[in-house]
């Protein structure tokens, strides 16, 4: 399978602008040269500080500008984060990620106790990811040190579009984060987000600069915007199902070996929408009742989905080879 990362701009532009049928038949054709295509991974995703974000992340139901009814939450217990895994392994789950609504990460007791939260869980066979905001190289090892398999950090949309949706923070401050990351060897999860009031032109430009990084993305979530009144994006429009086919299949063209996950959104899809995104080449999906704080299908419905469609879940820890430092390199 041939893995390229030095796409042009112009390329990424004709994948894109396919006939839908024929975009999805190509990446359909890319995603069955991987012989385990109908393996899905199934992560769980909980807040464990909940509210109260000082960013302005415009799409953002935590952040403490905005009036979206999302109650303040302190850093949750260790003992109730193992209990919450221990129900999403039981339940099918080989990941389960944690979220804090933080800026950064700042090297005091919470984050002591989010590395207790690490090392238990990764005690548990589960894989480990974070999504903690901006963090150093020193943060990102000792995350890695206590036993976190893989970090989030979303670039959200194009570079030309960022400062639409965030000011807060840059776009190179997000690039900074991800080369932490890699450095200290932790997988690299990395994505964005449709709806965002970008143009199609946003889209090619977000999916080229993830897949000209150095090394593509381990995993890259394709989230739909949930609109939430209160933040600033509260009137946009449900992204269509076109749009989501789009970008997965154009994301697994592009990254033939990353793990393409069909994120947020998905409790507003059919059945028949969620087969055509997984034909068009996801395979992987969140589980459980939220995604941080907002509605998502349960562990029973998606597991009759796979049954429904012969998919069945990946085991954790598979084909884990952490990436080498790099430096990523991005493109607007």
């Amino acid at each position: 399978m041939n893995i390229r990362t030095n796409w042009t701009l112009a390329e990424v532009r004709e994948i894109y602008n396919r006939p839908l049928l024929d975009l999805v038949f190509a990446a359909a054709t890319v995603h069955r040269e991987n012989d385990s295509y109908a393996e899905v991974q199934v992560s769980s995703l909980i807040s464990i500080k909940t509210g109260g974000c000082k960013e302005d992340c415009s799409y953002c139901p935590q952040a403490a500008r905005y009036s979206t009814g999302v109650e303040v939450e302190p850093l949750m217990t260790v003992e109730k984060v193992k209990a919450r895994a221990e129900v999403a392994k039981a339940n099918g789950a080989s990941r389960l990620c944690m979220g804090a609504a933080w800026r950064e990460v700042r090297d005091n007791k919470d984050f002591d106790r989010v590395l207790e939260m690490v090392s238990e869980v990764n005690d548990m066979g589960l894989e480990v990811c974070c999504t903690l905001g901006m963090l150093t190289y020193e943060q990102a090892e000792r995350l890695k040190e206590a036993g976190c398999f893989a970090y989030n950090h979303n670039i959200d949309t194009s570079s030309d579009n960022y400062n639409n949706i965030i000011t807060t923070r840059t776009f190179e401050d997000r690039i900074n984060t991800l080369n932490n990351v890699r450095k200290a060897k932790l997988s690299v999860c990395c994505g964005g987000i449709v709806g965002l009031g970008e143009t199609d032109d946003d889209r090619i430009k977000m999916l080229h600069t993830l897949a000209t990084m150095e090394a593509h993305p381990d995993s890259v979530p394709i989230n739909a915007l949930v609109a939430i009144e209160g933040t600033p994006l509260e009137n946009n429009q449900r992204v269509n199902i076109d749009e989501m086919l789009r970008m997965i299949a154009t994301a697994r063209i592009l990254m033939p070996k990353s793990v393409v996950r069909l994120s947020a959104g998905r409790n507003e899809m059919s059945l028949a929408e969620q087969a055509m995104c997984f034909m068009a080449g996801a395979n992987s999906i969140f589980a459980g009742e939220k995604l941080l704080t907002t509605p998502n299908p349960d562990f029973d419905v998606d597991m009759q989905m796979f049954k429904t469609l012969g998919l069945k879940a990946r085991k954790p820890f598979k084909d884990s080879t952490a990436n080498t430092p790099q430096t990523l390199s991005y493109g607007g």
